[in-house]
């Protein structure tokens, strides 16, 4: 049997980091990154598509995206498509999914327990939903499946017992350990919320598909499974993504001018398509005066450059310097007769040197 897995696609997020017409053309491109999705299911000829949820923003779905998921799902028949909504796309009343008139071939999984459908050749498939936005509990505590064959399992939740993704700033819904899957007589789970694609042993996070922000790290998409009478699973991941987000670092060490710092932004770009944040670090001589705004509007493919500084400093000749016989020389012989820490010792020297010259940029970064 071949399943087709995806999940965390966000349609309707509102992309705060993004201008206005980019986070507009970035929601679009997650639909097109759905149309991918479905066509891969078709192209593979998978037995099921699978969604663990958060397929769209509940506080922030049109209409128009309603009409689309109805359309959407609806050509795939007779080509099953089984949903098991999460903490952003929560089943209620008010949820998209209870109010939308669904074709036949989608099963809503709507209970905030496992309930189980038979997909088929000794397979079933056990499935949960978030029915509030917070304080879901796991779905697997006190759980067992009751009958024979290869059981399987679709649900949002967080996997608390051996990954640790503190850096998405992720709160742990539904959380539930990864030895419990088995333990619960499950083959597989087949799950959703952390975006940093994840292949356990028994589970599967297939990662956000399009980019939502910048950072983002792994091979994310879709997951194609196969899984056979003895419940082996093979996973192979499928990159579905209709836009493209770079997150880059530039060094500009021994920049003399600004021309010359635009040239090497230009450079790093070129052949760029999407959107990119690019970090700049480095040592710049003292004299440059660094408009972030002006390197922003450099010439390139991209729907959108956005800059920001990281580790950036100017870089001065303080051996030179405190020879001088002026204010500025004598500040920093001070400094660095009397300052101990090292650290310290550079934020101080940095700061007097650029308030001496009336420059409040390029601080210790």
């Amino acid at each position: 049997m071949k399943l087709l897995h995806f999940a965390d696609l966000h349609l309707d997020t509102q992309f705060a980091w993004a201008p206005a017409a980019l986070a507009t053309k970035r929601r679009q491109a997650l639909r097109d990154t759905l149309e991918n999705i479905l066509e891969l299911a078709k192209g593979e000829g998978v037995d099921a598509l699978l969604c663990g949820g958060d397929l769209y923003e509940q506080e922030r779905f049109s209409p128009d995206t309603a009409e689309f998921l109805r359309q959407s799902f609806a050509a795939m028949a007779p080509m099953p498509v089984y949903i098991a909504p999460g903490n952003h796309d929560y089943f209620g009343p008010k949820s998209l999914y209870a109010t939308v008139d669904w074709s036949s071939n989608v099963h809503l999984f709507t209970e905030d327990r496992l309930t189980a459908v038979e997909l088929g050749d000794g397979v079933n498939l056990w499935g949960a939903a978030h029915r509030v936005p917070a304080n879901t509990d796991d779905f697997l505590t006190n759980f067992h499946v009751d009958r024979d064959g290869v059981n399987l399992a679709l649900f949002h939740g967080s996997e608390s017992g051996g990954f640790t993704f503190q850096g998405e700033g992720k709160q742990p819904y539904a959380p539930f350990s990864a030895a419990e899957i088995p333990s619960a007589g499950l083959a597989h789970l087949f799950t959703g919320h952390y975006h940093q694609p994840t292949d356990g042993r028994h589970h599967t996070y297939p990662g956000n598909p399009d980019p939502l922000t910048f950072g983002e790290t792994g091979e994310r998409g879709a997951v194609l499974a196969t899984v056979d009478a003895s419940g082996t699973i093979r996973t192979e991941r499928h990159k579905v993504a209709k836009s493209e987000v770079h997150d880059l670092e530039l060094d500009l060490t021994g920049c003399t001018t600004f021309q010359e710092i635009r040239a090497k932004v230009a450079t790093e770009v070129l052949d760029l398509k999407g959107a990119a944040r690019l970090t700049l670090q480095g040592e710049l001589a003292p004299e440059v005066d660094l408009d972030m705004a002006a390197l922003a509007d450099t010439q390139c493919k991209l729907d959108a450059l956005l800059m920001r500084q990281g580790r950036l400093m100017p870089g001065y000749d303080l051996e030179t310097i405190k020879e001088e016989v002026t204010v500025r020389g004598q500040f920093v012989k001070d400094v660095m007769d009397q300052v101990e820490d090292e650290a310290l010792r550079q934020r101080v020297l940095i700061t007097g040197l650029r308030a001496l010259a009336g420059r409040s940029d390029l601080g210790v970064g």
